[in-house]
């Protein structure tokens, strides 16, 4: 049993505002990877919908995400994102064990 944590999360931006949330994570993922623990972290637009966003993200462990969450670069990342965003994230967290 792996002990890492797999996340998908859903963004949606402010009409016209996309390309934006776009820019925002070119800007921020290559200190986002090159946190300890990050395994994966890649931003993919919605095909046919610029506005709409799914980040996958997998960390080794929880204390990982824990540290990313408070690191001074999401702090910043997060109050800039507000500029752009429709609202609130939804982040779905995944089981440890494919299905199938």
């Amino acid at each position: 049993m792996s002990d890492s944590v797999r996340l998908v999360i859903l963004i949606n931006t402010l009409p016209g505002r996309g390309r934006e949330q776009a820019e925002a994570f070119t800007r921020l993922a290559p200190a986002v990877r090159a946190e300890d623990g990050c395994l994966q972290y890649d931003l993919h637009e919605v095909s046919g919908d610029p506005d709409r966003f799914v980040l996958v993200e997998h960390w080794a462990t929880r204390e990982a995400l824990a540290a990313h969450d408070v690191a001074p670069h999401m702090r910043e990342a997060d109050a800039a994102n507000k500029a752009f965003r429709a609202g609130p994230v939804q982040v779905i967290e995944l089981s440890g064990t494919p299905v199938a």
